[in-house]
């Protein structure tokens, strides 16, 4: 089994390919540049590289959000188009559960953070032995009353995701729990991370066709809310 992996739901911009469990090739840049300039040039590199047909894709996992409207917007059009030429499923895999899957096999819960702004986060709570258990499914929440239901669930966190430079002092202050972050490595959105899970929901039989893939932003954009006249 063969699954490509795009993720561009926020500064992170990765493509990956996982081949029978084994991750192959993964090219990742956290940098600002624009998604529309990186995505196809990594695929293209990963790919060439590699020496892999397209064609022997058996999927395509794409980061379905929630994160950056205009990321996931990039993200999903590549992935659509690609699965409508080369007529391959997608996977949708939410961007929270992919972040969370970094820490595969951790002891303590695990908890990634994305900067969502006004003091909102997109997050989950995640259970990792063994298998993934999602203990709080990804949503949209205030950051104050994320850290009252770790306190409450009374078990030792990491934390992880772009909302760590932002939050962590909030986190630190707050917690009555020890928590930790994680390193370098493992704390930001990777395409390995998506393709990985997304071989687990092929399996699982968990694809879409290319017509029905669409982002799950959780939120309305900015736009839309003021057109709306909702609180900012």
């Amino acid at each position: 089994m063969r699954i490509l992996g795009i993720e561009s739901s926020s500064l992170v911009a990765s493509a990956a390919i996982v081949t029978d469990d084994i991750l192959t090739a993964e090219y990742t840049v956290n940098f600002k540049k624009t998604h529309s300039q990186t995505l196809l040039p990594m695929i293209d590199e990963i790919v060439t590289m590699t020496e892999t047909e397209l064609g022997s894709i058996d999927a395509i996992a794409v980061s379905g959000g929630p994160g950056s409207f205009t990321g996931l917007r990039i993200g999903s059009a590549t992935a659509k188009g690609l699965g409508l030429a080369l007529k391959k499923p997608l996977i949708h895999v939410p961007t929270v559960d992919a972040l969370a899957y970094n820490l595969w096999g951790a002891k303590d819960l695990v908890c990634p953070i994305m900067d969502a702004k006004r003091n909102q986060v997109y997050t989950g709570i995640y259970r990792m032995r063994g298998e993934m258990e999602a203990v709080k499914s990804q949503c949209a929440m205030d950051m104050g009353q994320l850290m009252e239901e770790l306190n409450e669930l009374g078990e030792a966190v990491i934390f992880l995701g772009d909302g760590v430079p932002v939050y962590r002092e909030q986190a630190e202050s707050l917690a009555k729990i020890p928590i930790s972050f994680a390193p370098a490595h493992m704390n930001r959105q990777r395409a390995g991370a998506v393709a990985a899970l997304g071989a687990v929901y092929y399996a699982q039989g968990k694809i879409e066709t290319a017509a029905e893939h669409g982002p799950d932003y959780l939120r309305k954009s900015q736009a839309e809310r003021e057109r709306l006249g909702e609180s900012l």
